[in-house]
């Protein structure tokens, strides 16, 4: 079986600051073309590990391979990769279209290819006809697309994404992650996405990386992060999740190990309802209620004095008002109840 070189490799990768370990011991492959999206929160080390691969932070020990190649010491520069910033970093003072052409002008490419590339570019990003106009004269979306335009006209083997859609609101957000994940799909480049952001990272990603102190605490698909967590904290990073230690699962789940269940997994029926075959059936109390648009989400107190959390779509127009006090049967399928053995994964490869 032939073995395909990866466009990213890291191996033993560590970065220390004083005492602090950033990074740890960290093996990662990610595949050409791959939209890999790293996912954790503050200080978890995505951000590190992204400037490792960018050469922004030379490593205190380990190694970073680009297709085959050790770039461990080499320059920003000197590495066939391009970062995409939060605050996009264009230059006020240059048109658009000179602000995409400024990666060709510094490597020696001529004034016409210059343009037609970046005209190409801006077209890629749906900004035809924008070029003549200053990043000022640009909305938030709009500069962004500018970014990446600046960013993929040089024809990068690996872009680098630092939570590029942070500082836009929620619904140009969404409508931005869709069309970057069209953008990938027809550059075919390899794009490395860091966020904090888990609905993102599941939106956009082909795999997801989920960081915890320094290391990855689970990799996989963003199905397989989601509905399968390997650990306590992935399992409460991404998405919601009701957990019962070992001994709440084995008093109320008969179930040894700690396990986890999604709220949206969860079903309430009325008081004396007989379980499904299959369900673990518990009595409860509806204390609380939010209504959250397409759904509701109540907070029940099992007899234990337990409480989870359920989500319910909201196909009838009953007020959340209605459910508060309420007893209820909460039915949990055993087939749902997800394992949490906490065995951090550090080597993680594909």
């Amino acid at each position: 079986m032939t073995s395909v070189t990866p466009a990213i490799r890291l191996t033993a990768l560590t970065k220390t600051f004083g005492e602090v370990h950033a990074v740890d011991n960290l093996d990662l492959d990610i595949a050409e073309g791959e939209f890999f999206s790293m996912l954790g929160p503050s200080g978890s080390g995505k951000t590190t590990v992204l400037r490792l691969i960018a050469g922004f932070e030379l490593p205190t020990s380990g190694t970073v391979e680009l297709q085959g190649q050790d770039v461990t010491r080499r320059a920003p520069f000197d590495r066939d990769v391009n970062t995409v910033f939060q605050d996009y970093a264009l230059f006020p003072h240059m048109t658009v279209l000179d602000n995409v052409a400024y990666g060709l002008r510094v490597r020696g490419v001529g004034k016409k290819e210059r343009r037609e590339r970046a005209e190409a570019a801006l077209a890629s990003v749906a900004l035809a006809g924008y070029g003549g106009r200053k990043p000022t004269q640009l909305s938030g979306g709009q500069r962004q697309r500018v970014a990446l335009a600046r960013a993929t006209v040089v024809q990068p083997k690996v872009l680098l994404l630092d939570e590029p859609l942070g500082a836009l609101d929620l619904k140009l957000r969404e409508q931005m992650q869709v069309e970057l994940k069209e953008l990938q799909r027809s550059l075919g480049i390899t794009f490395i996405f860091v966020t904090h952001d888990q609905e993102e990272a599941l939106t956009l990603s082909d795999r997801i990386a989920v960081f915890n102190q320094g290391r990855i605490e689970q990799l996989g698909t963003p199905r397989e992060i989601y509905e399968h967590p390997q650990s306590p904290f992935v399992a409460s990073f991404v998405g919601t999740s009701n957990i019962f230690d070992a001994e709440q699962s084995q008093q109320l789940l008969g179930m040894p190990g700690s396990r986890s269940i999604r709220p949206e997994k969860i079903t309430l029926h009325p008081p004396g309802s007989a379980a499904a075959k299959g369900s673990i059936s518990l009595e409860g109390t509806v204390v609380e209620a939010v209504y959250v648009g397409t759904a509701t989400r109540l907070l029940v107190e099992l007899a234990s004095g337990k409480r989870i959390s359920v989500l319910e779509q909201n196909v009838s127009s009953r007020s959340e008002d209605d459910r508060r006090g309420d007893a209820v049967r909460v039915q949990l399928a055993a087939s749902d109840l997800v394992s949490l053995d906490p065995v951090p994964a550090n080597t993680a490869t594909s």
